[in-house]
């Protein structure tokens, strides 16, 4: 009888340090999202403190402003989102605009703006799938002497204040270049495959995807007719086998003979 008093004592001694345990780790838990949280409290005062001081230059300079997103993410703050939760008595309006006025903010909704229409005009062109520097090649050509410059970064941050417009507009990468797609399509893996080479390429032909991509005839030719159909691939019928070229390839030989 005594040994069996003796295991219900060391079950109960087991019982109470594992509640011990328990309610020390949440203890640990809990202080450990408190000093978080007030790092984050302290980093995001530092951010603003920092804003404010150069708030000219992060208006200005297009790498000062691109540094300081950065460092907003990293503390995981969208300077484009909306800050409805913030202090303030309106309480609206996105980081952007509360640091440093409405001028930014602006900035990148009018740059959306820009974005679309650059989109909205090619979209015959290129089948609704375009390249982040063309677009930016195309809106700074329009560019009044003096006004802001911009960057590839500046396009696809304006493309994500576009994010209430649907899947309609998106950014993906082809190879190791950054489009714009402003239709609601998914390219699927054949198709990414055939704008991949046609990118590196400047063009691609059935035979050259039998060969190099080790696909059957119809595979091939299912993959470049969908992609024509939707003006992403260009038809050369003047040669012995139909070629099918990207548009923004021949678009940047264009350009580059036009600058020659």
């Amino acid at each position: 009888m005594s040994r069996k008093g003796v295991g219900l004592a060391a079950f109960d001694r087991s019982r109470i340090t594992s509640a011990q345990y328990a309610s020390h780790g949440n203890s640990l838990r809990s202080s450990h999202s408190t000093s978080i949280a007030t790092q984050l409290s302290v980093f995001r005062s530092l951010l603003q403190n920092f804003a404010q001081t150069h708030a000219k230059d992060i208006r200005s300079n297009p790498s000062f402003r691109a540094e300081f997103a950065r460092m907003c993410a990293a503390i995981g703050v969208d300077p484009l989102a909306s800050s409805s939760g913030a202090s303030g008595k309106d309480g609206g309006g996105s980081f952007w605009a509360q640091l440093l006025g409405n001028s930014v903010n602006d900035f990148y909704f009018e740059l959306a703006v820009r974005v679309v229409e650059v989109c909205g005009a090619t979209r015959e062109e290129n089948g609704g799938l375009i390249g982040v520097k063309e677009v930016k090649d195309r809106i700074m050509s329009t560019r009044m002497e003096g006004g802001t410059e911009i960057t590839d970064d500046d396009i696809l941050r304006a493309v994500t204040t576009l994010k209430p417009l649907g899947s309609s507009y998106s950014t993906l990468t082809v190879g190791h270049k950054l489009y714009i797609r402003s239709v609601p399509k998914e390219l699927n893996v054949d198709q990414s495959a055939v704008l991949e080479a046609a990118q590196l390429l400047g063009y691609v032909s059935v035979s050259m995807l039998m060969l190099n991509l080790r696909w059957p005839r119809a595979r091939a030719k299912t993959a470049v007719d969908d992609l024509v159909s939707e003006s992403m691939l260009w038809v050369d019928k003047q040669c012995d086998e139909w070629e099918y070229w990207s548009p923004g390839f021949m678009l940047e030989i264009q350009g580059g003979g036009n600058a020659g």
